[in-house]
């Protein structure tokens, strides 16, 4: 007798329980939240579209690839973060610039005197234009810098640190204009 007073007062609950949790339901149900984890915060009921112009390179040194790699990085984020859908003319968005640099500097001195540590520095000037809120728009430079080895030569590591540098500033490029933090 005494288990079917414990099982009777187990079913009591639990069915309390499932009634709680049923009239909680709609209210739950009512609630709406939103997280975007790519960080773009963009109102896709007035934006719609993307336009990415060619970012020729304007730099004193030019390394070929540079520019492709770049633009490809810079097309595939916004495609792979956003719904924007990307237009040739007429965007609601539109982002065009140059590769103003692309430098080596001398970052360290061995002891024997010669350089040690080789800085690679590349510059990209953006010109954002949001159509849909004017206010948002602007012209910037964005810059990233890697470093390598004196002793390696830059053709050996160049397509490496060149890949990092892209994705440091198309990052950046994001971030300053979908992003909104």
């Amino acid at each position: 007798m005494d288990w079917r007073n414990r099982l009777c007062r187990k079913c009591l609950w639990s069915g309390m329980a499932v009634c709680c949790l049923l009239s909680l339901l709609p209210l739950m149900l009512s609630c709406k939240v939103s997280y975007a984890f790519n960080g773009a915060s963009i109102d896709y009921t007035k934006t719609k579209t993307i336009q990415i112009d060619n970012f020729p390179i304007r730099s004193t040194y030019v390394w070929a690839p540079m520019q492709s790699i770049f633009q490809n990085r810079l097309t595939d984020i916004f495609a792979q973060q956003t719904k924007l859908q990307q237009v040739k003319r007429g965007g609601d968005l539109v982002l065009s610039g140059e590769i103003t640099g692309f430098d080596q500097y001398n970052k360290g001195i061995s002891s024997d005197g010669y350089s040690s540590q080789v800085q690679l520095k590349m510059t990209v000037n953006v010109r954002f234009t949001n159509t849909k809120n004017p206010s948002e728009d602007f012209e910037q430079q964005f810059s990233a810098t890697a470093e390598y080895d004196a002793t390696q030569q830059l053709v050996a590591v160049q397509e490496e640190l060149v890949t990092q540098m892209v994705k440091d500033i198309t990052d950046q490029i994001f971030n300053a204009t979908v992003a909104n933090w």
